[in-house]
């Protein structure tokens, strides 16, 4: 009776936090739009004049992918700790951003080169095979690193060699237009339109349903693989979707917002300690809209304490979410000497 109403008090209360960032990062920027014009603008049909298509066309798509990207990223981080089995783990921290954005800026310049652009499902597409071939390697290492940290050493290691290349290709790069590559791989949600919403609805509505349908295996790989695999549960096509959903939604979000770093690995760390639970039934939609929340805020933050100049959105996770992830490393140490 008490995890329920643990339950139902938090997702009341994220729900109101996440409307009333929504409001926030709607309504606050650099040109000044009363309440009275924001509503007349939003529900009134008003889509005429400057402050309309500010709203309209650049404050709302952003908040809307706002919500997306960071519930995306936050969920993909616990697709990746519930197949690792462990809840230091991430798509920034294991590099799988940092192989979908080297894939995303080679094909990037590969268009460019040609005197075209990158569609977006083009993007998405180059995303999620560099994401996808940096969890293989992850994998691999995995399979003879056996020391949960020696493989999160390893995978940052491969996130530090994805982000050199691709700063090297960046810094070489002849036609000028590649130079905007500089501000997209530090992570940023500016520029934001509604065909891309309508691309990143998809794959994270997607996403959401499949991560539904493995709520059941989940709960029971969580108790182990012995177990799971005595219940019925398919080990084999249950870890193959864990891989291809997470790396999607990690993918998802490199692609359009560049690399956002510690929502995937903090978020999940947050919800869980509120709720006391680490059941797939609660924390698939949890971490969701605490990823939307915390982004939304996040986003908040870096567009508007030191405006008119713009902080790239990672720079404002990292620097909120690192004391988090410090402080889960340092109890999860503390708990092991214990025992």
């Amino acid at each position: 009776m008490m995890s329920k109403r643990r339950y139902l008090v938090f997702f009341i209360l994220i729900v109101i936090l996440m409307a009333v960032l929504t409001w926030v990062n709607v309504a606050l920027g650099s040109a000044d739009v009363s309440v009275k014009e924001i509503l007349g603008i939003l529900f009134g049909g008003s889509d005429e004049g400057l402050h309309a298509n500010i709203i309209m066309n650049i404050r709302l798509p952003r908040t809307v992918s706002a919500i997306l990207l960071g519930g995306a990223l936050a969920l993909s981080g616990y697709l990746m700790q519930t197949f690792f089995g462990n809840p230091i783990v991430g798509p920034f921290v294991l590099g799988i951003s940092s192989g979908a954005k080297l894939t995303v800026a080679l094909a990037m310049i590969f268009f460019l080169s040609k005197g075209r652009e990158i569609g977006l499902y083009s993007m998405v597409g180059a995303a999620f095979v560099g994401a996808i071939c940096a969890m293989g390697f992850v994998l691999l290492i995995s399979l003879k690193v056996k020391r949960m940290s020696v493989l999160v050493v390893c995978g940052i290691m491969i996130g530090y060699i994805c982000s050199a290349i691709t700063d090297f290709v960046v810094t070489f790069a002849d036609d000028s237009n590649i130079i905007n590559l500089h501000n997209w791989s530090m992570g940023s949600l500016s520029g934001m339109n509604w065909d891309e919403i309508g691309i990143i609805a998809i794959i994270v509505a997607f996403c959401l349903v499949l991560s539904a349908c493995m709520i059941k295996p989940m709960g029971a790989y969580r108790l182990g693989e012995a177990y799971a695999g005595s219940v019925g549960v398919n080990i084999l096509l249950l870890r193959v979707m864990l891989i291809f959903a997470s790396s999607l939604l990690a993918a998802c979000v490199t692609a359009f917002a560049g690399p956002i770093s510690f929502v995937g690995i903090a978020v999940p760390h947050l919800v869980r300690s509120f709720l006391k639970t680490d059941g797939p039934a609660v924390m698939i939609p949890g971490c969701f809209l605490g990823g939307a929340v915390v982004t939304l805020l996040c986003d908040a933050v870096a567009r508007t304490v030191f405006a008119p100049t713009e902080v790239s959105i990672s720079s404002v996770t990292a620097l909120l979410l690192v004391p988090v992830v410090i402080y889960m490393m340092i109890k999860r140490n503390d708990r092991r000497e214990s025992l």
